[in-house]
């Protein structure tokens, strides 16, 4: 008599599976949905409509606010979403019930990645397909300035996702998850020139936000939608495109790490 043993599906697999029922589950969720896709166009709404002034010959200020927000958004959706999203299955028992199953522990975390960088995807497409046909805002023609912004999208991505992966074991409870991950996200905003010009802010403003991703994702987006002239107006007068490639992948190494050291599967109480 032979046994015919089904294939067991590899890693890759999975982790599409993983994938599908994540980006499943958020669009289900209206309010992750609506503050997670909308909220960056009511900002270009709000701020395009205050702000209508020239910040460069030629340059409206949506043009250099709809890079901001674009930063912002990656951050969101990896940092801030994975940072309260994962205390609240971890809450209702899901991680652990998953750390019991059969399932490689790496399928969970391919099936995060995958559903940041299609909402990521999403989100921004809506976002420049707004700023062009309502706030005037031009899109680059060169192939090697859509290198560069497809290369600062993945890593900011990457280096968003793995700190939100790590930073989720920070709170103690799903409830006070918001209350953690939200007023750092906002802070970083205020601080890395996603609302105004990046050199208006007070020098240790600019020391602080050199430190964190968020800085160097909004200044290497400038060097794709900006007039190469205004590489000068930057801290150090260019767009310094190798500088961002290395911290950003600094903090993707960073993230790893902490991912690796402090994840956790279950909640305090459970032990």
């Amino acid at each position: 008599m032979t046994e015919i043993t089904a294939a067991r599906p590899g890693l890759l697999t999975l982790g599409l599976r993983q994938g599908r029922s994540e980006l499943t589950r958020f669009l289900r969720s209206r309010e992750a949905v609506v503050f997670t896709m909308l909220f960056p166009v009511l900002m270009i709404v709000i701020f395009g409509s205050i702000f209508t002034w020239e910040i460069y010959p030629g340059v409206q200020f949506s043009q250099y606010f709809v890079v901001g927000m674009i930063g912002a958004g990656l951050m969101a959706t990896g940092f801030q979403n994975l940072a309260i999203q994962i205390p609240s299955e971890r809450d209702r028992g899901e991680l652990k019930r998953l750390r019991g199953t059969p399932m490689p522990p790496a399928v969970y975390f391919i099936g995060k990645v995958l559903m940041v960088l299609a909402v990521a995807a999403a989100e921004t497409v809506l976002l420049l397909v707004f700023a062009v046909a309502f706030y005037g805002v031009t899109l680059p023609t060169e192939v090697t300035k859509w290198l560069t912004f497809a290369w600062v999208s993945l890593l900011g991505v990457a280096s968003c996702t793995l700190c939100g992966v790590a930073f989720s074991s920070v709170a103690r409870t799903a409830r006070s998850a918001p209350a953690v991950a939200t007023p750092i996200a906002l802070v970083l905003q205020f601080i890395s020139g996603v609302f105004i010009k990046f050199t208006q802010l007070p020098d240790w403003m600019q020391q602080i936000a050199a430190l964190f991703p968020l800085k160097w994702i909004c200044q290497g987006l400038r060097s794709v939608f900006l007039p190469a002239g205004m590489a000068a107006e930057e801290p150090a007068g260019s767009w310094e495109l190798d500088r961002v490639a290395m911290v950003l992948v600094a903090w993707c190494l960073l993230g790893l790490v902490l991912c690796l050291t402090t994840f956790r599967w279950t909640t305090k109480r459970d032990g």
